[in-house]
């Protein structure tokens, strides 16, 4: 049976998230378990799924490595790098960066990141489908929208909001007026995928509306680089910004209430949140604690 590491990131993640569901519950054994079996997974990846500067995409059915230095076509993936980092794997270890560097370097391009290189010049029947599409599109090297915001809330949680930003400008439709005679896709929606450099119409759009992008990418902007997303105790502001947003307001409206969050960015790094004021008072940690019965509260984050 083939075994995935995108799912790996995705069971990291989601599993976390599933133990910290269980504990408000009071299910404390069951999130115990969770968090075993992540840790499992985990361990698991860092021992047989690090390939040296970026996470393999799998192991196939028959036992081969996928997504490797060590393959002649299709050495790196973009979906391992983008999961295993948002499950938060490899971040202590320096792996994350590495990754993501090696995303930059092997698979970046002016129109978005493309799913793998090299591309597959030939049908791979361990491999299947993938490697029946011409080179640089669809799965065989084409900019897959659906997953460049992966990479984007990646970026985010090792604090490169420039890179982020980057990543998620490349593939939004408003940034593609000015290159509609290339792109030749509505200026409004997303597109399933865009032609990557292995093919001869680079920089095409295909197939918009069918995607789940849009929905990727209201997270990515709202949640990780405005950074303004939902907790279980209250309401989460943890900006990744570039420095080409100096400031913003926001209103989210959540459990009831309205938040007025005003931040500056106007000394610009990366990360360093130097305060957080909630309603004139400073805040310890990033989560706002929900007040039941209360419906307004004034945010103010300024950077050092």
């Amino acid at each position: 049976m083939a075994e995935s590491l995108m799912i790996a990131g995705m069971f990291a993640k989601y599993g976390i998230e599933y133990a910290n569901i269980c504990r408000k519950m009071g299910l404390e054994t069951e999130a115990e378990e969770a968090e075993a079996s992540v840790q499992k997974v985990y361990d698991a990846v860092i021992q047989s799924g690090w390939d040296g500067s970026w996470f393999l995409r799998a192991y196939d059915a028959f036992g081969q490595k996928v997504g490797s230095k060590e393959c002649r076509e299709g050495q790196i993936f973009i979906e391992p790098q983008g999961f295993c980092v948002m499950g938060g794997i490899g971040i202590k270890e320096g792996h994350a960066k590495k990754a993501l560097d090696s995303v930059k370097e092997k698979l970046d391009t002016t129109h978005g990141i493309v799913l793998l290189q090299p591309a597959f010049t030939s049908y791979q029947e361990n491999l299947g489908e993938i490697t029946s599409y011409p080179p640089g599109y669809k799965e065989n090297a084409g900019i897959f929208c659906h997953n460049n915001p992966w990479i984007s809330i990646a970026e985010t949680m090792i604090g490169r909001g420039n890179r982020a930003f980057e990543v998620y400008r490349r593939t939004s439709p408003a940034y593609k007026e000015d290159i509609s005679e290339i792109y030749k896709a509505e200026p409004y929606v997303y597109a399933q995928m865009i032609a990557g450099k292995d093919a001869p119409h680079f920089g095409e759009a295909k197939n918009s509306w069918l995607t789940g992008t849009a929905a990727w990418s209201f997270v990515c902007i709202s949640q990780y680089i405005l950074g303004i997303r939902p907790g279980f105790n209250g309401l989460i502001i943890d900006p990744c910004l570039p420095d080409s947003i100096k400031e913003f307001s926001a209103v989210r409206k959540f459990r009831g209430a309205n938040y007025y969050i005003h931040v500056n960015h106007t000394k610009q790094n990366d990360n360093g949140i130097l305060s957080i004021l909630v309603d004139g008072k400073p805040l310890e940690g990033k989560e706002i604690p929900y007040v039941e019965g209360k419906k307004e509260y004034h945010i103010s984050l300024t950077w050092d």
